[in-house]
């Protein structure tokens, strides 16, 4: 594989191997992050930071990756030592904070998969995350990565903002419908549905078996943190103040996230107008599957794909979108937008990807 990786490498003119942080490397994301980076043709080398589990190896922590991967000792994050050139963030809420604007004074590229820097002012940080946002200028200047919807020329900063689970599922479907539609539009609600394992990997009474098994509930009505993220999008794309109602439940499964999507007209519109700009939108989308029937959370599992559908009723849409909360949602993405800020073909390390491949055969003289 060394010899492989050396050789993408000349092929594609990248001069040096990209060497990884991650900054809070020891929950589920975390894990889902280190499986595709593992086995990335780019990357060299990867180095993790944690709190509570610094000293201990990463795979006495995720004994699943054995074999699939060396074995790395977990690094104090105190002693983070800016020497990698692109770092990866996962840490709870206001936390990033602490470090991401060092990193970016460092020279040095960001991907957070947290929500630290994914809302457009810090006045929402304090309405919605009950924190003081002091990085004015990098809430300015970061892009949000929606990677499926952005071009190549917006990958201009050097910190990228990790969209959310549910954002990520919703958007994908709506944004091509606001931009061609946003005049006939009367409003849009969201009712979206996760597994358990977008709350992390800290214990919560809510969470456990006992509670969750053949359960579903709503929660954080009027007060997720993924509603004004949407909004913020949504107002961007065309929608201006027209209202947008979001709610989210909780299913008893671990891994997935699926969202419906009710959009109400002024006037009717045909399946086949509404198709065809889902269609234009993400044609140069690998990732963004466009189904004739609605998807399901298990075909989602383990990949970066985002399944979408469109039904038209009587001057209504309805979306339905289902993606795998910690791939799409989390880790898929961010190494997805790895791919493209590095000027990488966007599948690679997440889909044996052409240009991937075929310098693999050339190599191999297959």
């Amino acid at each position: 594989m060394f010899a492989t990786k050396l050789y993408l490498y000349k092929k594609l003119n990248i001069q040096n191997k990209i060497n990884i942080g991650i900054i809070g490397g020891s929950g589920y994301t975390g894990k889902e992050l280190l499986k595709i980076l593992s086995s990335h043709p780019f990357v060299d080398r990867i180095d993790i930071y944690a709190q509570s589990s610094a000293g201990d190896s990463i795979l006495n922590i995720f004994p699943e990756l054995t074999g699939s991967m060396d074995d790395i000792q977990i690094k104090s994050i105190n002693n983070l030592d800016y020497s990698a050139d692109l770092y990866f963030t996962a840490l709870p809420h206001g936390e990033t904070l602490n470090y991401i604007p060092h990193l970016i004074a460092e020279g040095k590229k960001v991907i957070d998969i947290g929500g630290d820097y994914r809302l457009s002012s810090s006045a929402l940080y304090k309405k919605w995350y009950g924190f003081e946002h002091t990085s004015y200028e990098l809430l300015k200047t970061k892009v949000y990565g929606l990677a499926d919807v952005l071009k190549d020329s917006d990958y201009n900063s050097d910190l990228i903002a990790n969209p959310g689970c549910y954002p990520t599922a919703t958007l994908i479907p709506l944004i091509p419908i606001v931009e061609s539609f946003s005049e006939e539009i009367i409003s849009i609600s969201t009712v979206a549905y996760s597994g358990v394992s977008g709350a992390g990997k800290s214990i919560k009474p809510g969470l456990m078996l006992s509670e969750m098994y053949g359960n579903v509930k709503a929660y954080n009505l009027n007060k997720h943190r993924h509603e004004p993220e949407i909004n913020q999008v949504l107002q961007n794309t065309g929608l201006g103040n027209k209202p947008y109602s979001f709610s989210t439940h909780l299913l008893p499964i671990t891994t997935g996230i699926y969202s419906t999507t009710t959009i109400h007209l002024e006037n009717a519109l045909s399946q086949n107008e509404v198709d065809e700009v889902i269609k234009q939108k993400y044609s140069l989308a690998p990732f963004v599957r466009i189904r004739k029937t609605p998807p399901e959370i298990k075909w989602m599992l383990g990949t970066n794909f985002c399944d979408i559908h469109a039904s038209i009723g009587p001057k209504r849409i309805i979306l339905a979108s289902a993606i795998d909360n910690l791939i799409k949602g989390a880790a898929g993405q961010a190494v997805q937008n790895m791919n493209r800020l590095y000027g990488l073909d966007q599948t690679t390390g997440l889909l044996p990807s052409k240009q991937t491949l075929q310098l693999f055969l050339e190599e191999t003289g297959k």
